[in-house]
This record gives C-alpha cells, sequence and structure tokens, in this order.
C-alpha cells in the first residue's frame, strides 16, 4: 500500500536522541521531531538548559526527556548511549553538539584544536557507534542525521578565522559517508545537515563583530536562518520520506554554498 505524505513524515512512535539539544539549532530540530510524533531525549553539558528545554517542549505537547553529557569524552559519549539505551531504543540519532574556535591558522593553540576536533568528530564516531552497535544495527533500522556545516565545504570568507572548525566539518561529511555505504545494506541511513549562518550562541561573536546584515548579504536569499529553518530537513531526514536517501549532505544556507561552489 502507498502511503500518504503525511503517513511518509509521520515519526510516531519512534525516539530520537539529539545531543546539543538544548538551545539553538538543536532545540529547533527537537521541536520538529517531536512536533512529527516522536519522543525526544536531549543532551548537553548544563542541567539548568536542560531542564528548561525539556519544559519549553512538554509544553509544547511533546514528549521529552534529558541527560547531561560531554560527547567531547570518550567517557561521556558512551555513558550517554548506556544511559538513553536503558530505557529503550533509537530511531534517530541527531548528532548536532559542536564547538569552534576563532583564531588565525599560525596562532591556532593545538588544545583548542583538539578540543573541536574531539567534540565535533570524535564524539561523533563514538556515539553512533555505541548506539548503532547496541540498538540500530540489531534492530536493522535506524536514521543517523550529522550536523555539519557549509564550513566543511569551502575555505572561509575573509571575515572568519576557523581552521579547525573547517576541518572537523569537511571530516563529519565524509564520516557520514562512510557510515551511510556500511550501513546502508543493514538497514541504516545516515545524511548530513550544513547549516549557513543562524543566530546562535556559537555565532554571536562573529554576528556582533562583523554585522547581521553584512553576513546576510553574502547569500543570495539576503537573510540568516531562523528558528524554523532547520526543521524541515530535520524531520525529512528522520521519517520514510527519505528512506531511499543516503550518504547526503544538504546545505541550508540561503544559497551561500551555491556561491562558493561547494
Amino acid at each position: 500500500m502507498v502511503r500518504s505524505v503525511s503517513q511518509l513524515f509521520d515519526l510516531t512512535g519512534r525516539r530520537a536522541l539529539l545531543t546539543g539539544g538544548s538551545r539553538g539549532l538543536g532545540l529547533q530540530m527537537a521541536h520538529a521531531l517531536g512536533e512529527a510524533g516522536a519522543e525526544v531525549v536531549i543532551s548537553a553539558r548544563k542541567q539548568q538548559e536542560l531542564d528548561a528545554a525539556v519544559a519549553e517542549l512538554s509544553a509544547a505537547g511533546i514528549r521529552a526527556s534529558a541527560v547531561v553529557a560531554d560527547c567531547g569524552t570518550v567517557e561521556g559519549a558512551e555513558r550517554l548511549a548506556a544511559t538513553v539505551l536503558a530505557s529503550g531504543p533509537v530511531d534517530i540519532l541527531v548528532n548536532n553538539a559542536g564547538a569552534s574556535w576563532g583564531a588565525p591558522f599560525e596562532e591556532h593553540p593545538l588544545e583548542a584544536y583538539d578540543k573541536v576536533m574531539n567534540l565535533n568528530v570524535r564524539g561523533i564516531f563514538v556515539l553512533t557507534q555505541a548506539i548503532g552497535k547496541d540498538s540500530m544495527l540489531p534492530r536493522r533500522r535506524g536514521s543517523i542525521i550529522n550536523v555539519a556545516s557549509i564550513a566543511g565545504l569551502a575555505a572561509n570568507p575573509p571575515f572568519m578565522k576557523t581552521a579547525a572548525y573547517n576541518t572537523s566539518k569537511a571530516a563529519v561529511i565524509n564520516l557520514t559517508r562512510s557510515i551511510a555505504s556500511e550501513w546502508g545494506p543493514r538497514g541504516i541511513r545516515a545524511n548530513a545537515i550544513c547549516p549557513g549562518f543562524f543566530p546562535s550562541k556559537m555565532t554571536h561573536g562573529l554576528l556582533s563583530t562583523v554585522g547581521e546584515e553584512t553576513i546576510a548579504r553574502t547569500a543570495p536569499l539576503g537573510r540568516l536562518g531562523d528558528d524554523e529553518d532547520l526543521k524541515g530537513i530535520a524531520v525529512f531526514f528522520a521519517s520514510d520520506a527519505s528512506k531511499h536517501v543516503t550518504g547526503q549532505w544538504i546545505a541550508v544556507d540561503g544559497g551561500v554554498s551555491a556561491i562558493l561552489g561547494g
């Protein structure tokens, strides 16, 4: 029986884990998956922010819970997986937690490079491996959504000096392809979202220094991302609407990557 569009996008009965889900893009995607019917579990490093996010999600009628975790360490990522799986399987994994560091390349601290790479790449590797082995692969089903960035597609614009961040996000895109190619035959899909400029805690300093209007003018659509712009793609990748899509990335950037040639 051919399903309707609404049935293809329906996430009722599925459980999603989102890292970096207490605010910003992660919380936006948590709302989206919950509104589509999924139970959501969010993680972040700060309990107070998680409590506020769970209250916000619950007020919207979404079944939500939270686990404090630091995915920048192997122990933190493994503990998160074990804690979440102790109360049920994970059907959707959104690897959103990330960090950045701004510095000229010649002055970029090695410890800052390691911090960015450990969270943005190693953390995804460890958590996805654990969720895959203990939940998705045994059931031969699951959707993995890795949040990369248009910074992983091309070199910096003149106002950015974020070599480690760019390197990490390029790695996330190819890690996504690797997961997709290995686990596709076992029923698991993996795709990446590459956001452009969205107002967030991570981009606050840059937007304040360069100016939101200046950065918005770099996009063909002439605007920054907003509180709705990741919702559709998150539900698409999580749901059966994309059941024949894996190993792909899509930029949500107002067209900036088209200019960059990404």
